[in-house]
This record gives C-alpha cells, structure tokens and sequence, in this order.
C-alpha cells in the first residue's frame, strides 16, 4: 500500500511540476522535448529490465511490461521538459554545468531513497552511478535535438 501511494505521489509531483514550470507559449515546445525522451528512455528500461539489470516488482500495468511506466514513460520525459525548458542558455558557463549536474543529480538522489525503502525499484546489477549518467546522457541527448528540432544554437536566446 505504501509502495502505491508513493508511486502516486510521484505521479502527481510530476504533473505538479510539469503545470508550474512550464511556460504557456512554449507547450509545442515541451510536447517535441517530451516525445523524444521518451522516444530514448522507453526503450533503454525496457533493456534494463530484459538483462535483468533492475526489477520493478511494484509497478503499473504488471502484465503488460517489466519495466515502470511511471518512470521511463512519464517521470523522466516530464523532468527533461522542465529541463530543457528552463535550461539557463544565456548564464555563465558554472550556471549551465552546475544546471547539468544537478538534474540528474537531485533525479538519482530520488531514485536510491526509492529504491532503499519501497519496492517499486530493486537494483539487481545496477549501482546509483548508472542511473546518473543515463540520466546525464539521456538529458544532454534530449538538449542537443531540441536544439537541433528548433535551430537552436548555443547561447542563442530562447523564443
């Protein structure tokens, strides 16, 4: 029951956050942002979960998938949204870095209490430092298509 009512908690934390952050005027924006990290972290569970890497004995849609809905189909892409969204483009160079470590950073630190204290996530050849440079890597690649998506360069100001 705990197990659930985190799970739900995420859930609308996430929907929460995703209302409060992301700017009206760039929802086209957010939905290419979103689309695409789910495009890369769909699959990327789903392998995790096939080499027995991580379980997820708690999770939605138990007979249809192994992996966690919640996480690589809806928490991970809506974070990257706020993300991307929010990225500081036109700061220093410390601001820009320190917005990169911290993302997957606070995400991981998220995951491991997650993982410690229900069952909603069982590391079984997995280790903290994975989660993050997934998280790392999957956040970068999402900045460098949106980029891409929208002509946006580096240091450009945002519409």
């Amino acid at each position: 029951m705990v197990d659930r009512i985190v799970l739900l908690s995420v859930w609308f934390g996430t929907i929460l956050l995703l209302v409060l952050f992301t700017p009206r005027k760039k929802i086209r924006e957010a939905n290419v942002v979103f689309l695409f990290k789910q495009l890369v972290t769909w699959p990327l569970g789903l392998l995790v979960v096939e080499f027995h890497l991580i379980e997820y004995p708690v999770r939605e849609f138990a007979y249809a998938t192994q992996t966690s809905f919640a996480f690589e189909y809806f928490i991970y892409p809506a974070t990257c949204v706020i993300y991307i969204l929010r990225y500081p483009e036109n700061k220093s160079r410390l601001k820009r870095i320190g917005w990169q470590l911290f993302w997957p950073t606070w995400m991981t630190l998220i995951e491991v209490v997650i993982e410690r204290h229900t069952n909603l996530i069982d590391y079984i050849h997995w280790a903290w430092y994975w989660t993050w440079l997934s998280l790392s890597a999957t956040f970068f690649l999402s900045l460098v298509y949106y980029r891409w998506f929208f002509r946006k360069g580096i240091g450009k100001a945002s519409t």
